[in-house]
């Protein structure tokens, strides 16, 4: 999912290039929609690779050393 986030970025720093130097607003846009399916991706990667926190030992339950 990273390696798409970095794809996208790489296509909407492209259409920026391509927007300044045509002075088109379409590119733009399209810099602006690719960015922002970047930033949504991004974050679902981020929010998927979290890991749920392990819960404690409850009291009492601790293995005894002989």
């Amino acid at each position: 999912m990273l390696v798409l986030t970095l794809v996208l970025a790489a296509i909407g720093f492209g259409l920026l290039v391509a927007a300044l130097a045509t002075g088109s607003v379409v590119w733009a846009w399209g810099c602006i929609l690719i960015c922002v399916v970047g930033a949504a991706s991004l974050l679902v990667s981020a929010l998927a690779s979290r890991k749920p926190e392990s819960e404690p030992a409850p009291p009492g339950r601790h293995a005894r050393r002989n």
